[in-house]
């Protein structure tokens, strides 16, 4: 993963770069469907007040765990692959 000296090179920069987008996109959008399966119902059906509530705010609650938990993973499984030597960072089979 890095040139002489330590030094970082461009397509490492590169890679790393694209590897966060990755991650951010994937979070967002995994974070979005959570909210819409758990939260949606509540938006989209006349349900009991208290139900409704209870499924927004799980919904959420849910939002920055699952962002974090996808961000996480993918920049664990980037790293690991960048110790390997892989060629295709954080796309594993």
């Amino acid at each position: 993963m890095t040139g002489h000296g330590g030094r970082r090179t461009q397509a490492d920069r590169d890679a790393i770069t694209v590897e966060i987008g990755y991650a951010l996109f994937s979070a967002a959008f995994a974070a979005a469907v959570v909210f819409g399966a758990v939260a949606g119902p509540s938006l989209l059906f006349d349900l009991p007040e208290p139900a409704e509530g209870l499924l927004f705010k799980a919904g959420a609650g849910l939002v920055p765990v699952v962002f974090l938990a996808r961000v996480i993973s993918v920049l664990v499984k980037f790293t690991a692959s960048q110790g390997k030597g892989s060629d295709q960072p954080g796309r594993s089979a």
